[in-house]
């Protein structure tokens, strides 16, 4: 697992040169965000020990398998760790796929059951330690973004992806549709990418791809790219 330290306090872990979680250090020890692909709790743990600080806590973007993929893995590991997700999105977790009411999109994929129980569910503007929860929903129904609130850095899961420029959940090219392929709602993730630029992060980082310093320029040409393909008029 290739790591990359992005900021004095964020370390990117990247698996098979496409997958990414975090690590983001606290006063307290580790927080990951997300955890990567099946079989990677072993790999976390040993990058983890190398920056010689405890996990304390796992906080998720989102239920996708390539995302939740070790949370069982590392509970066991760790007994006592928190793991925090987002309200909405701990059905999901849980295996359960079922939509609420004016819920609309296309048919759930990708959502493994994970054994695991949450410790805690996440609303929008709930700090954890230096983390702030966001809601930025379209790529699944519930998931969430983290806002380091030390430099404005922003861990943005799937809402945008970096593996052939910078792209918005839910916008299809023909060079790489799967932006579009496995996102529920596109028209709510534009929405969403429109929220997540306002924050004007000095760096962003992604599920899929590496992070960008200073992204505003290409975020605005990612949120414009879906503002075509959605437009307002088209939302319900």
């Amino acid at each position: 697992m290739k790591i990359v330290q992005e900021t004095k306090n964020l370390f990117r872990l990247t698996r098979l040169n496409i997958f990414n979680c975090y690590l983001v250090r606290e006063d307290d020890g580790i927080t990951l965000v997300d955890t990567n692909l099946p079989g990677s709790a072993g790999l976390i743990l040993e990058a983890a020990n190398k920056l010689g600080l405890p996990i304390r806590r796992i906080l998720l973007t989102h239920a996708h398998f390539d995302h939740v993929g070790s949370v069982d893995g590392l509970v066991a590991a760790l007994q006592m760790i928190e793991l925090l997700i987002g309200a909405r999105e701990q059905r999901l977790l849980a295996g359960d796929e079922s939509l609420d009411p004016g819920e609309n999109g296309k048919r759930l994929l990708g959502f493994p059951k994970v054994k695991a129980k949450p410790t805690g569910v996440l609303r929008e503007g709930e700090r954890i330690v230096s983390l702030e929860a966001i809601n930025c929903p379209g790529h699944t129904p519930g998931h969430m973004a983290f806002r380091d609130v030390r430099d404005n850095s922003l861990l943005a899961g799937d809402s945008f992806v970096n593996q052939t420029g910078l792209v918005a959940a839910g916008v299809f090219s023909i060079i790489f549709p799967l932006p579009a392929w496995f996102s529920w709602n596109g028209a709510l993730a534009a929405e969403s990418a429109v929220k997540l630029r306002s924050l004007n992060p000095s760096l962003l980082c992604v599920g899929h791809g590496e992070s960008i310093a200073s992204p505003s320029e290409k975020m605005d040409r990612a949120v414009a790219a879906a503002l075509r393909q959605h437009p307002p008029r088209n939302r319900a």
